[in-house]
């Protein structure tokens, strides 16, 4: 037997182990699978190239807990070591680089958004236990190893009677860490960290029921059979080739993924590239709405096959953070604080990736069953503006795929819609207005009042809608959103004919006058001459300062202060209408006053504006009037 100490500059490094890792100390079992599932691939590819002369057979990596020792076994049936190997590997690299790790690290301990802790590595076992054993026997022919370090630098290192191949590791855990004698504590880190890792994991054994066979009698009892409780799928669907999949697969690795999830995803992505960096992985478009405050953080970022994160910020764009699914890539440089991976440059090339790739798959999905995609449009076209507003390179590329929908229900591409509204909707200065609804029910008779006209009106009822279009109309002169409850329509589409007043300029004012008497100040009245068959009184909301206001309101864009601003109006009232010259020609001043508020508080309860007290007055005075 030799004894010896480990040569570390700091003096009993395993308590700052412990503690610069404290709130992520359930990583260790992560690390110690992760050392035996590499221990057994490096074994595999000896044999295949004739370095090792062994039986690879079908190897696995077991658990086991016992709780009456307050140990945990961690078995790999890999390549092992020599006590030669334990000296270099265990006393001198992987020290030096939990050292490294932790000297490197230590003025940001309090650093959550570290990523991750690979090449911390067999050092970690020490953040649950008080004393770690290694029994190893290499598959070379040379005696097997045992290693003992109590959390002091020193160690003991002798001979061990094990015959067969490969490395346990035995933790006798920590009084402080006893939750991890738990099944169910162990079970959850397995699932959660190791659930699709390459080798066989095995922990503890499960009953499972046979087949009963077709001869069987009536009162046959199915047979019941002890076997390895398997937790992980070493073969998961981003592994193998896309032409390997089914939509079944990609369905139920879906549901692999999400057990809790009950509605089915819209269409996956699966990336596979490798150069210039390695990256696998299948993106899930679940059915999102229009509602921004999604959950994130439902992708999955694994190396190797060994789960890492779900906060996966600077990786994937922003923008599709609201997708579900798994990236893996070995590329993903992982010992460092987010700042530091969102300055990566191999994270910038595979985020851009990521864009490309969806982008062009949308295109293709577009492309290849139009109605469909249609189908599912509002469904996705969230996380569509959301990318076209934050990401460029999608939105160069957003053009051949993302739609515009009309109030019934036809889709348009930005250039189709431009062809279709051209001969209608040219106002006299030769700008093409789009005219747009947020709401189908709310501005119900804006929207008719335009189609009698034969305008279009497209339904864009995103929260971010009013971002999305000032950037459209930034890049496409000529072009101008309007929403179709911002005047009335004769001024949203200003053509050449003028409808002739039939009440002079004097009238006109003396009416204004009468008006601004009894309408609120929040009301901007505005007298235009329509068709006489128009509503008398109509209440408009100017495009830029609600667009303004709006922009503000959900973030960005927008100008300073706005979002708080009260809510602008203007009056228009038909001066062509027998209400306007009933009011310009009643002597009587409170039934002037009786009619102008009624007529404003219809206006109101048409744009859904009648509230409260205001509603309770006007529903008793129109039971008044029909006494």
């Amino acid at each position: 037997m030799t004894t010896g100490k480990i040569n570390v500059s700091v003096e009993n490094i395993f308590p700052l182990i412990k503690k610069f890792l404290y709130s992520d100390h359930e990583i260790f079992l992560r690390e110690l699978v992760s050392n035996g599932t590499d221990a057994t691939l490096k074994l595999k590819h000896l044999i295949s190239i004739g370095e090792a002369k062994v039986e690879y057979g079908n190897p696995v990596i077991e658990i086991k807990v016992d709780k009456e020792g307050k140990k945990i076994h961690i078995i790999d049936q890999g390549l092992g070591m020599t006590a030669d190997e334990v000296e270099k590997y265990i006393n001198q690299v992987a020290f030096s680089g939990a050292e490294e790790f932790l000297d490197k690290y230590k003025d940001s301990a309090k650093d959550s958004g570290i990523i991750g802790h690979f090449g911390l590595g067999f050092y970690s076992a020490f953040m649950v236990a008080e004393k770690v054993e290694i029994i190893t026997k290499s598959y070379k022919d040379e005696p097997a190893a045992h290693w003992t370090c109590d959390g002091s630098p020193e160690f003991t290192l002798e001979p061990a009677d094990k015959t067969s191949r490969g490395t346990e590791i035995i933790l006798h855990v920590a009084e402080d860490s006893l939750e991890f004698l738990e099944d169910s504590k162990i079970s959850g880190l397995l699932n959660k960290y190791n659930k699709f890792m390459p080798i066989p994991i095995k922990f503890g054994t499960r009953t499972e029921t046979l087949p009963k066979p077709e001869d069987a009698p009536e009162d046959y009892i199915n047979e019941t059979v002890e076997t390895d409780n398997i937790i992980n799928n070493p073969n998961p669907a981003w592994t193998k080739q896309p032409t390997e999949l089914s939509d079944e697969d990609y369905k139920n690795f879906y549901r692999e993924l999400y057990p809790m999830q009950f509605e089915e995803p819209l269409f996956n992505i699966h990336l596979n590239v490798d150069y210039p960096f390695n990256l696998t992985g299948i993106l899930y478009f679940p059915k999102l709405g229009s509602d921004l405050q999604i959950q994130k953080d439902k992708i999955q970022l694994y190396q190797n096959q060994v789960y890492v994160t779900d906060n996966v910020e600077g990786i994937v764009p922003e923008f599709l953070t609201m997708l579900k699914g798994v990236i893996d890539s070995p590329d993903i440089p992982l010992n460092v604080s987010r700042s530091g991976l969102q300055a990566d440059g191999a994270v910038k090339k595979i985020s851009n990736y990521i864009t490309r790739k969806v982008a062009d798959k949308l295109k293709a999905l577009f492309t290849e069953n139009r109605a469909d995609f249609e189908a599912k449009w509002n469904d996705i076209k969230i996380v569509l503006e959301y990318g076209m507003l934050s990401e460029d390179k999608f939105y160069e590329k957003a053009g051949a795929f993302v739609l515009y929908p009309t109030v019934d229900d036809t889709y348009f591409t930005l250039e189709e819609l431009k062809e279709k509204l051209k001969e209608k909707q040219t106002d006299k200065d030769g700008k093409l207005v789009v005219l747009y609804a947020g709401n189908k029910e709310a501005q119900h008779s804006y929207i008719e009042t335009a189609k009698e006209k034969g305008y279009e009106v497209l339904l864009l009822d995103s929260p971010i809608i009013s971002h999305l279009i000032q950037k459209i109309e930034g890049d496409n002169s000529g072009l101008t959103f309007v929403r179709v409850d911002s005047d009335h329509i004769d001024n949203l589409i200003k053509k050449d004919e003028n409808t002739i007043s039939k009440l002079s300029d004097e009238e006109k004012e003396t009416l204004k006058t009468s008006l601004e008497a009894y309408i609120p100040k929040a009301y901007s009245v505005q007298l235009e001459a329509m068709d006489s068959q128009a509503a008398p009184f109509m209440i408009t909301q100017p495009e830029f300062m609600r667009r303004m206001k709006e922009m503000s309101q959900s973030g960005g864009g927008g100008m300073f202060g706005m979002g708080n601003m009260p809510e602008m109006y203007n009056l228009v009232v038909n001066t062509n209408s027998d209400l306007a010259t009933n009011i310009l020609n009643t002597e009587d001043k409170s039934h002037q006053e009786h009619l102008v508020k009624q007529a404003l508080d219809l206006a109101k309860l048409s744009q859904n504006l009648l509230k409260g007290e205001a509603l309770t007055a006007f529903v008793k005075r129109s039971f008044e009037m029909i006494k």
